[in-house]
């Protein structure tokens, strides 16, 4: 049995709850981070130092880093989901690490003003910087899916399920939504997965 721990409300163990179902493979999700705690106990540290979420432990092989996490079980199945055509697998992984590097950064305050602020202490102008940040990256996002069905190509890949979860957090929060064809094309794709339950249909908290 595979054990995940982390809360549901974080992006970056919905990432790792995707895979996992996407995978179809068994695993217990325990608490952790956020008002739960346990992540500064010394029993956690120990296996990540950094006091975050998502932890994977693997019959005791332990793994920390989202996108790392989401690579390693593509490939302790084998899937399709980490292309093995090199080229292909490093475009993946590079529009994973785009992810968390460029669109996670750029969009992170707007989700914190908007969601884990209280309204009296928002501040409005970096709410604005962060929208003005994102926007440009959702068009990027938008001019690569012209080309194909998913992110690295014609068939669904590692690079898809951090990005869902990123679409999923920015589309959740109260801002207009300018339309996009192709992103929203995709978006609709990866919303319906029945993989996507419990992930990309949740409430943002």
């Amino acid at each position: 049995m595979i054990l995940l721990w982390g809360r549901i409300s974080s992006i970056n163990v919905r990432k790792v709850v995707f895979a996992l179902q996407l995978l179809e493979l068994p695993f217990e999700r325990k608490d952790a981070g956020g008002a739960f705690g346990v992540v500064r106990t010394p029993q956690y540290l120990a296996h990540n130092p950094n006091a975050l979420v998502p932890l994977l432990d693997d019959a005791g092989h332990t793994l920390w880093e989202s996108n790392v996490i989401v690579r390693y079980l593509a490939a302790r199945q084998g899937s399709a989901l980490l292309p093995t055509a090199l080229r292909q697998r490093f475009d993946a992984e590079r529009w994973m690490d785009w992810q968390q590097t460029t669109l996670n950064v750029a969009g992170r305050e707007a989700f914190i003003q908007l969601v884990r602020t209280p309204p009296a202490q928002r501040r409005p102008d970096l709410l604005a910087q962060s929208v003005a940040a994102t926007e440009p990256l959702w068009d990027l996002l938008d001019a690569q899916l012209a080309q194909q069905a998913f992110v690295a190509g014609d068939a669904m890949s590692v690079a898809d399920i951090p990005l869902a979860c990123e679409m999923h957090r920015w589309r959740g929060l109260p801002l207009p939504w300018q339309e996009r064809p192709h992103l929203d094309r995709w978006w609709e794709r990866m919303r319906s997965l029945p993989a996507a339950a419990g992930v990309l249909d949740l409430p943002l908290s």
